[in-house]
């Protein structure tokens, strides 16, 4: 194999190309799951090119190999942080009913966050963090680190409206959060993956956490 065909194809010639951008939608679900299932260790790019359906080639043309796979599944993960991030920061910046706001925040937490597949990939990261500590490093600042950012922009927007008593944005928002997501997602990643998270009691205790906030937080504190 010559040095060029060793080369990723680029995400440009993939989109301009449909039978390559056929071929990396495929190899990428298939590379999911099979990580989430295997772990780094135990995957393997024959498996992975036979769920997809693909040459072994193909996937190295593509991708150029197991590492920059992994990479590309969390990146995956980023893009779902940086939507959810810019709905949280101007939904709240604009909202007048604070307490509605925050309890669609909570169960839209619930919901993205405790999903089998989050809770799965954060295992593997997890568990691989040795192996590559900038991965690590990079998830945590651009997917919960990038939402608690967001809060904290919205809690810095509902202060100075004084629709909430925030002197720390920031602590605030980790405040919220916790009250949110603490317990359960500490319970969610020691559970057995094919263990479904019970999201109504789940839900009920996360907008209790926002009624606790509030008490905390509300403008007549």
């Amino acid at each position: 194999m010559s040095a060029r065909a060793k080369q990723p194809a680029s995400t440009s010639y993939a989109a301009l190309d449909p039978r390559i951008a056929r071929s990396r939608a495929a190899i990428l679900a298939a590379a999911s799951e099979h990580f989430l299932t295997n772990g780094y260790l135990g995957a393997n790019v024959d498996d992975i090119a036979a769920e997809a359906r693909v040459s072994k080639r193909t996937v190295y043309n593509i991708f150029g190999g197991k590492e920059q796979l992994f990479r590309e599944i969390l990146a995956e993960a980023f893009a779902v942080a940086e939507r959810f991030s810019t709905e949280i920061a101007s939904t709240l910046a604009d909202t007048d009913d604070v307490a509605a706001e925050l309890r669609a925040v909570a169960v839209t937490l619930v919901r993205t966050v405790l999903s089998g597949r989050v809770v799965r990939l954060r295992r593997l990261l997890i568990g691989e963090a040795e192996r590559f500590p900038e991965l690590a490093r990079d998830y945590y600042a651009r997917a919960p680190d990038r939402v608690m950012d967001a809060l904290a922009e919205g809690m810095e927007q509902l202060g100075r409206r004084g629709l909430l008593a925030v002197d720390d944005p920031r602590l605030a928002s980790e405040h919220l959060a916790f009250l949110i997501l603490g317990a359960p997602l500490d319970r969610a990643l020691f559970t057995a993956s094919d263990e479904e998270p019970q999201f109504d009691e789940t839900e009920r205790r996360a907008l209790e956490g926002v009624d606790v906030f509030l008490r905390a937080y509300g403008p007549g504190r």
